[in-house]
């Protein structure tokens, strides 16, 4: 007699483990964040070289890389823990560190003590900034998401240089002094941690109408930055300067409607519920509590 054999399946064939990591698109904003941290520090070698423009150049390229990272992670579906600590990280040494020092090797330091100083005050009052900001991440109102709490660490980065851009454009001297210098940084950094409201222009609305308008401002802008680069970032500064009272007044209106429509809504609340008593009170099929 011929045994039975027993049928056994075919086993499947053994996977090979796949290499654990991240596609090279997923590493894109780390590797745009990283970019403008090493053009915040070229700033500063720039500086200790006395190549002022370059150094001003630097942290403006740093600025336009800051603003791209978060835009890359968003789009790319990249946005990470470790993206959101190494962007913090790269904003202080960019527009915290690199500004500073470079304040203080073109005029600081000849104040000895006091401009180093100033120069601290304002790459400690940076990371204050950025601390608060990463705290007050998801917890604003909805009338203040177009708003940013204090400057935003660029542009206060780019406002403390605004001497040596105004000396490079108009070749003033007295900006250059450490006194008008230091007293510069030093409002700079007092605006970054304070609680003037300022525009989010990355988050502002433009209407149907105003949209080809700004086109040929952007395009008169770029084209001034190409002949006459300081005086355009001059003039540019300056309206952002001008910017705050009506940022600040947009906010306070906004803000101001938003707390009489809660207050109505809890008055409406209020009317309801009493409405609800009344009508549990003369109703003659329910007890009255009171008597009981």
């Amino acid at each position: 007699m011929l045994r039975s054999r027993r049928h056994r399946r075919p086993r499947a064939p053994r996977r090979i483990p796949r290499l654990k990591g991240l596609t090279l698109g997923k590493l894109i904003p780390n590797f745009i964040t990283v970019s403008a941290a090493c053009a915040g520090l070229t700033a500063i070698r720039f500086a200790v070289e006395l190549r002022w423009d370059y150094a001003v150049t630097a942290i403006i390229v740093a600025a336009i890389l800051d603003a791209l990272d978060g835009r890359m992670a968003r789009i790319l579906n990249a946005s990470s823990e470790f993206g959101a600590q190494l962007d913090s990280l790269s904003d202080i040494v960019s527009f915290g560190v690199a500004p500073a020092l470079v304040l203080y090797f073109w005029s600081l330091q000849s104040l000895d003590g006091v401009g180093w100083a100033v120069t601290l005050f304002f790459i400690v009052c940076c990371g204050l900034r950025l601390a608060r900001f990463n705290s007050m991440l998801g917890k604003l109102p909805p009338y203040a998401y177009n708003y940013f709490t204090g400057v935003p660490a660029p542009a206060g980065a780019l406002m403390a240089l605004l001497p040596i851009v105004i000396s490079l454009a108009f070749q003033i001297e007295i900006v250059s002094h450490p006194l008008v210098a230091g007293s510069w940084a030093a409002l700079m950094a007092c605006l970054m941690v304070s609680r003037v409201p300022t525009f989010s222009f990355k988050k502002i609305k433009v209407p149907q109408p105003y949209i080809l308008p700004l086109f040929v401002v952007i395009g008169l802008t770029l084209a001034g930055l190409a002949g006459r680069p300081w005086l355009v970032l001059t003039l540019v500064a300056s309206l952002y300067l001008f910017s705050f009272p009506f940022s600040i007044r947009s906010f306070h209106r906004l803000k101001e409607e938003a707390e009489r429509l809660h207050d109505d809504s809890d008055e409406d609340d209020e009317d309801h519920d009493l409405e609800d008593g009344d009508d549990q009170g003369s109703d003659p099929e329910r007890p009255n509590l009171r008597s009981i």
